[in-house]
This record gives structure tokens, C-alpha cells and sequence, in this order.
């Protein structure tokens, strides 16, 4: 079973691709749509109890916020799969702009300063790094070598 981690700054397309390559498959964990804590650690635990495949869509920006996630995946047997978007401040800028509630500047660009690339040491089994090609509108994925 997949446990997967959508990691990058606000704007970056973590939506998005989890619409496009997830949807029909995974169970989409994102406190944009939950709106409380509480509500995502039930759906977590839902997801882990019944063997379901999930995505943590959010910005899983440091090591520690991942965790919460990792530890408790491995636990039930679930297959921790990391997809790290490469850092794009002008893009992520530009499309957080069009979104219905914005992130403020400073709160994005703060994401950017403290973001952690992710590591095989945290537990992941799997690691993609994830760009998008502006022009053609379409993402890029490419492992990240150990």
C-alpha cells in the first residue's frame, strides 16, 4: 500500500498533480478541504485501518512534519513514497495569485526559506523530484538518486 507525501512550497502544483495522476486511485488527505487537524488525523487513521492508498497533500515542508505521516504509515505496512516539487519562487508566486484565498507573500516565501528536501533517512521507500515545464503546462518526474 502507498503512503504518499506531496512536498513543496504553496503554488507549486501539489493539487493539481494529485488530480492528475491520484485521483482516481488514492485517497486525497488535505487540511485545505478537512479544515481542522482533528479531521486529518481521523482520515489518516481511516486510511491506515482499512489498507487504503492515500495522499498527503500539503507542503510537508521539514523533516519533523513529515514524520507525523511516515512513522505511522511503516507501522501499518504502508510503502512511504515521497514527491518532492522543485522549488519554482517566481511560478509558485504567480499561481498562488490566482487562488481563490492566496497565501500571503511572506508566508510563501517563509515556506521557501525552511523547506527541507526530503531524504531516504526519513523512512521513504520511493523519492520523485517533481518539476513543472511552464510552457507546456505538464509535469516532469525523475527519482532522486540515494
Amino acid at each position: 500500500m502507498e503512503a504518499i507525501l506531496l512536498i513543496g512550497i504553496q503554488g507549486a502544483g501539489k493539487s493539481t498533480f494529485y488530480k492528475e495522476y491520484f485521483f482516481d486511485t488514492h485517497v486525497r488527505i488535505s487540511l485545505d478541504l478537512l479544515r481542522t487537524h482533528h479531521r486529518e488525523r481521523r482520515l489518516l487513521a481511516f486510511c491506515l485501518e482499512t489498507r487504503q492508498r492515500f495522499v498527503v497533500d500539503k507542503i510537508n515542508h521539514t523533516a519533523a512534519q513529515r514524520a507525523q505521516y511516515i512513522a505511522p504509515a511503516l507501522k501499518a505496512g504502508f510503502e512511504p513514497i515521497g514527491y518532492f516539487f522543485e522549488p519554482d519562487p517566481k511560478g509558485s508566486f504567480r499561481r498562488n495569485r490566482q487562488r481563490a484565498k492566496p497565501v500571503p507573500p511572506a508566508g510563501l516565501f517563509g515556506t521557501l526559506k525552511n523547506l527541507e528536501p526530503p531524504r531516504y533517512e526519513e523512512g521513504f521507500e520511493r523519492l520523485y523530484r517533481v518539476t513543472l515545464a511552464p510552457a507546456a503546462r505538464r509535469f516532469q518526474v525523475s527519482d532522486v538518486l540515494s
